[in-house]
């Protein structure tokens, strides 16, 4: 803003002026006024600026570089700043649709293939702008198609002073805050959990994915050392045991780690998509019974499709009676620990040996954030850790127990976790609680909204345990269908010819998919703390549309 505003006391003045008032009004005004002269004139300058000729050869640290640097990176936050405004004006469109073939053959100028020469900084900035104009806008209030939606702005600070950072999370030596940040982080996490501070462990990984990777690989470990060393085929036949609705990282964890995908053993769930213990604890006897060693539970708190969350104090009798690593995946669900309302859905939690977390998530952090949490202190350091000479020398000046990338399968880890740290900062643990809560509450409108229309159905009928809702639109064409092979086959279609047509339009994004014996439905999902109520409408009223004539 220009202006400053004017503080109550002197509003309160103005109202009723002195002689002697009106010269300080007019003094202040007069101060005001050069003030916002002179940020115009700041503002603009690099407006101005010929880019035509100038080349990323002619920006720091070239000699005398600074003035060109300092008016591209101007020049770059103002494309920045112009894509933040659109993301959040209600008008705008969630994405301006292309096809592949369109964007390979170019469009306006924006061309992505790459030249033998330098192009200048004049076409730089024409690409910066173009790559986010026909990108889609994942902090729009009406994107729903992901569950890591949202565009905080304290987040957004601090990727960017995490890229000028431009360090790596290995060393404390050359990551000395960050590396205090991440431990500070998981020690709340853990406290969050119900663990003890000092008593548990973790790290931050490039996603949900290898955060679950990361807890079998470590609870191989625990039960089976030597295969750090002598590898599988010094062990017995492993298997593990995973929900039908859990995500489809653990079988690839299992096939990255060696122990195949067919020794991941799916345990049914019931109709809410909730694991059903007494299967669990029939299938690892049966397991053992036919000679396999039962190594791994993982848990589900935040089912993918329906947002689930197992019932884990249960589960975690049947671990303990059977003696399994009881893994709990929460990437989608660890958010409502925030939350003093809905953290009771993880009941049980605490006793489990590794859970995922993913911060960029429900709590709104920019992608990519996730934690793996581990129960047992120095499990992490000790399977992964080869000390390797030129980066963990023993003798350094500093303790180095604060070096992490011995914990670690990486080498080079970006540093994720400034932007959590910052907005924990911004928000305070109260400010995600809100946050989350609204998300839960908006959900909740969501079904009861939909509970009252003619032309939804509900894929269940019971309220949302998480943000997922999950319905059918029905055209009045299909209502008519009495076969119900032929209705079926139908509905399979619906979602997604309206999802095309809003892809097209670029006004709302939302999932669908088949599940189980299900045809395709949508799928919602609420984790941007921008979507107001009006967003929600707006969205059912788009589906009619588009969907009526069908």
């Amino acid at each position: 803003m220009d202006f400053l505003p004017v503080p109550e006391m002197n509003r309160n003045l103005l109202s009723h002026p002195s002689e002697g008032s009106l010269q300080k009004e007019k003094s202040i005004n007069n101060l005001l006024a050069g003030t916002s002269v002179k940020k115009r004139e700041t503002k603009n300058k690099h407006h101005a600026t010929d880019f035509s000729k100038i080349h990323a050869s002619d920006l720091l640290p070239a000699r005398d570089g600074e003035k060109w640097t300092e008016q591209f990176l101007l020049a770059v936050v103002d494309v920045l700043l112009n894509y933040i405004k659109k993301t959040f004006e209600g008008k705008s469109k969630v994405l301006d649709f292309h096809h592949p073939h369109q964007l390979l053959e170019g469009l306006e100028g924006f061309n992505l293939e790459l030249s033998d020469q330098p192009e200048p900084l004049e076409q730089i900035l024409v690409d910066c702008r173009d790559t986010l104009k026909y990108g889609v806008k994942t902090g729009h209030p009406c994107f729903f198609n992901q569950l890591s939606s949202g565009l905080d702005i304290v987040g957004l600070a601090g990727e960017w002073l995490t890229a000028t950072a431009n360090t790596n999370m290995f060393t404390f030596e050359i990551a000395p805050v960050f590396i205090i940040m991440e431990e500070i982080i998981l020690k709340k996490m853990h406290k969050i959990v119900g663990w003890g501070e000092n008593e548990a462990d973790g790290i931050f990984c490039p996603g949900g994915t290898i955060s679950n990777l990361y807890s079998l690989l470590v609870a191989r470990y625990k039960y089976f050392p030597e295969v750090k060393t002598k590898g599988m085929l010094t062990l017995p036949h492993i298997v593990l045991f995973v929900s039908e609705h859990s995500h489809y990282s653990l079988e690839k964890a299992s096939a990255v780690l060696g122990i195949g995908t067919d020794n991941v053993i799916a345990v049914k769930c019931d109709e809410r998509g909730k694991m059903i213990p007494s299967d669990l604890e029939a299938k690892i006897l049966e397991a053992r019974k036919e000679g396999y060693f039962p190594l791994y539970v993982c848990a589900t708190a935040g089912t993918t499709v329906y947002g689930a969350f197992d019932p884990l104090a249960k589960i975690a009798d049947i671990c303990e009676k059977h003696g399994l690593w009881m893994h709990v995946d929460a990437a989608w669900g660890g958010g409502l620990l925030m939350s003093k309302k809905h953290s009771f859905k993880l009941c049980g939690i605490e006793r489990a040996n590794s859970i995922t977390w993913n911060p960029h998530k429900m709590m709104g952090v920019p992608l990519q954030c996730s934690a793996v949490l581990i129960r047992e202190k120095g499990l992490l350091h000790a399977c992964n850790q080869l000390s390797a000479g030129y980066l963990f020398q023993p003798d350094k000046q500093y303790d180095v127990t604060y070096d992490t990338g011995d914990k670690t399968i990486q080498c080079g880890r970006h540093v994720d976790i400034f932007k959590l740290w910052l907005m924990w900062k911004a928000k305070g643990t109260c400010g995600f609680e809100l946050q989350i809560n609204k998300c839960l509450d908006l959900a909740q409108y969501l079904y009861i909204n939909l509970k009252t229309r003619e032309n939804f159905q509900l894929v269940l009928d019971a309220e949302p345990e998480h943000t997922n809702v999950c319905f059918w639109y029905i055209p009045q064409s299909l209502q008519k269908i009495q076969n119900k092979t032929e209705h079926k086959r139908k509905l399979h279609q619906v979602a997604p010819k309206i999802k095309a047509q809003m892809m097209e339009e670029g006004a709302a994004m939302v999932s669908y998919q088949p599940h189980g014996d299900k045809v395709n439905f949508f799928r919602m999902v609420l984790s941007n703390p921008a979507t107001k109520k009006s967003d929600i409408d707006f969205l059912i009223e788009e589906i009619e549309r588009l969907g009526k004539d069908l």
